[in-house]
């Protein structure tokens, strides 16, 4: 064990602000209102600010104690319990929610190294055995400030608080180049399938923009129904055939190679797989419109639906075609929102040449498989982090052999 001095978490918090929690009742959402920060706006260490709540500014008034500057140290106390994130700066002005508590350091504390330690084996299992588990789980504000936090002598401490960073650092870098790669892929689908930009740039005799053997392949006018001419229109299920997936309990799983999709994403992993990769499913109960490219073999679970034939698609090609689709206006279920294959299959849209299909697949498969790779990585750079992490907090790892296990992996 490390003969690392400890500190409460209350030594390190600004004299002049308290760790606090935020918005009790935020109401209703206001377009216009004041943003805060909930549970599920945590992400892998960070913040995800791509949906977020706004509240009327009257009712944010009233918890100016939790209003963000910038820099604070987050940590989820509601359900999912021991998330955290640094505020940026671009966050000042911003709240949080009840289940999210707010801890203001004073400008000489490590918050790097703090937030590290917040996020270790030691400090997650403090906020797991005082948690109140009677009705939610909840961690209360007086545990969080006695939580012991182990303070290494610098320069030691700035080189593992660095060595982490690092690793982060990546991680988060892959995640927004996946973003990236993403949106580049949505934005020639729509340009191709959905706008016929090729077509309309060749009507309207402006300059190509495509390799001009993908160029040529486009149809030089529209027809009287505004489609490329020559595309016929068709059914959903002359282009794709979906299926519902298939049982299995979680007693009957066994972890294993292959993921498991349900509604919502990947669900576990079990030994065997029903459908061979690369292949997309898409939620049929309970989520619906959540789209998801396989690339292994996997088990589509019943609450999603699987491609099952390409007639006139592609695994790539499919896959961003079903997020063009208005899933939502199918729900067939009450409590539990539910999607029947039969009415998706009748939606009526146009035919694209296989020829067409193949050119967007040999554009966007690489930006796929770049995506993929950036995901394997991730994975190993989280597996090298969350073993490190605690074995550095703790002393039980010298720092030269931690840089030697990250060598490995960057």
């Amino acid at each position: 064990m490390s003969e690392w001095p400890f500190h409460p978490l209350s030594a390190f918090v600004d004299p002049k602000r308290s760790i606090c929690y935020g918005i009790v009742q935020p109401g209703s959402k206001t377009e216009n209102g004041t943003p805060i920060i909930r549970v599920n706006n945590f992400q892998g260490g960070s913040l995800n600010t791509d949906e977020v709540l706004r509240v009327e500014p009257s009712i944010e008034q009233k918890y100016t104690r939790s209003r963000l500057r910038g820099g604070e140290i987050l940590l989820t106390l509601v359900g999912t319990m021991g998330l955290t994130a640094i505020v940026p700066k671009e966050l000042a002005g911003w709240n949080v929610a009840r289940a999210v508590g707010v801890v203001p350091l004073r400008s000489d504390a490590d918050v790097r190294w703090i937030n590290f330690v917040l996020r270790s084996g030691p400090a997650q299992e403090f906020i797991k055995t005082r948690a109140n588990t009677t009705v939610q789980a909840t961690f209360n504000l007086r545990d969080l400030a006695l939580l012991p936090i182990p303070l290494p002598p610098n320069p030691m401490r700035s080189s593992m608080t660095a060595l982490l960073s690092g690793l982060d650092d990546k991680i988060e870098l892959n995640r927004r180049m996946n973003e990236t790669l993403e949106a580049m892929a949505r934005a020639i689908f729509k340009d191709w399938f959905v706008d016929f930009g090729p077509t309309r740039a060749k009507a309207e005799s402006r300059p190509p923009y495509l390799a001009p053997h993908i160029w040529s392949l486009f149809p030089d006018r529209l027809d009287d129904e505004d489609k490329p001419e020559g595309w016929p229109l068709g059914l959903l299920k002359d282009i794709i055939v979906l299926q519902r997936g298939f049982d299995l309990p979680k007693s009957g799983r066994t972890d294993g190679d292959y993921p498991v999709i349900a509604a919502s994403g990947v669900n576990g992993t079990h030994i065997e797989a029903k459908v061979s990769g690369p292949g997309v499913a898409t939620g049929r109960s309970g989520i619906l419109g959540e789209t998801f490219y396989i690339h292994d073999d996997f088990w589509p679970l019943n609450t999603s639906l699987w491609v099952k034939e390409f007639p006139k698609s592609s695994p790539v090609h499919a896959y961003f075609l079903i997020q063009t689709l208005d899933f939502a206006s199918f729900n067939s279920g009450s409590a539990v929102p539910t999607l029947n294959r039969n009415h998706v299959h009748s939606l009526l849209m146009p035919i694209t040449p296989k020829g067409i299909v193949q050119a967007f697949d040999d554009v966007v498969e690489p930006l796929l498989k770049q995506q993929r790779h950036n995901e394997l990585e991730t994975r190993t750079l989280a597996q090298t982090r969350d073993l490190l992490l605690p074995k550095l907090v703790s002393g039980e790892i010298r720092l030269r052999d931690a840089e030697k296990a990250v060598e490995a992996v960057a």
